[in-house]
């Protein structure tokens, strides 16, 4: 057999086995979207969590920007996932993410290639979910990460995510601005972790009580920003809390409060 028959036949082998996959995942209208946008080695990571089991069904896109997509999912018993996946060709993603990197101890000798960094984000958000899930804070529940593909508890329900903040103020704001500070406590004295950019719009609110989310810049306490950015998190509670007439704390009585 020549080189070029050889080369074909293994395509053509290579193309069946891709084609066996496809077919063991229940399409939804909107997969012929997802082979669109990711790459090989992206779609490779989620035919595994399917052949696995993490994944049952996969439907359509609940959020989408420049730097990933959120996919809502079901497992085999019906539980709603969600299917956070980076886009490894995103230009915008090197934008403002080494700081966050930089100077955290839990990943070292970082490389500044963009594909190794997005995969280093997902863990990173994997890793900060499961410190925050441990110290009580209400986030959602991290289940599987690999590659760039990271598979949480959806927060919402038959596939309609919960309103953000900023969208749907609380009706009691007095008590979820305290609610959010107790967060903030356990997530520096517990977690020993800083959120780094909270905000209304990275906080949802769910049967009554609100959920911390995006928290893949939240950085350890060694890091050298820590302080710094819990300060803007505090100023950023109490700007969003001010207009909701919460006769809010000062920013350094609040920082005493939670770093002790």
């Amino acid at each position: 057999m020549s080189e070029e028959k050889a080369v074909k036949k293994l395509l053509r082998k290579e193309k069946r086995y891709e084609t066996e996959q496809l077919m063991k995942i229940k399409r939804s209208e909107e997969y012929e979207v997802l082979e669109e946008v990711f790459d090989r080695s992206t779609l490779m990571t989620i035919y595994d969590f399917l052949n696995k089991g993490v994944i049952d069904e996969i439907f359509g896109v609940v959020k989408a920007g420049k730097e990933s997509r959120i996919y809502w999912a079901k497992d085999k018993i019906g539980n709603e996932l969600a299917v956070k996946i980076y886009l490894t060709v995103s230009a915008e993603f090197k934008k403002g993410k080494l700081p966050y990197i930089e100077g955290d101890p839990r990943f070292r000798r970082v490389k500044r290639d963009t594909r190794s960094l997005v995969y280093l984000w997902a863990h990173k958000e994997f890793k900060n979910l499961e410190q925050a899930y441990a110290a009580k804070v209400r986030v959602p529940k991290p289940i599987a990460v690999k590659n760039n593909v990271l598979i949480m508890e959806f927060i919402g329900k038959n596939g309609v995510n919960a309103p953000l903040m900023k969208e749907t103020p609380p009706r009691n704001p007095k008590r979820i601005y305290k609610v959010l500070l107790t967060y903030l406590r356990r997530l520096y004295r517990k977690a020993e972790l800083v959120h780094g950019d909270l905000s209304e719009y990275n906080i949802m609110i769910w049967r009554g009580l609100p959920v911390l989310f995006d928290v893949s810049q939240a950085v350890p306490l060694e890091h050298p920003m820590a302080e710094t950015l819990l300060r803007r998190d505090l100023k950023n509670l109490n700007r969003f809390f001010s207009k909701l007439r919460v006769n809010v704390l000062p920013v350094e009585e609040i920082y005493r409060r939670i770093t002790g």
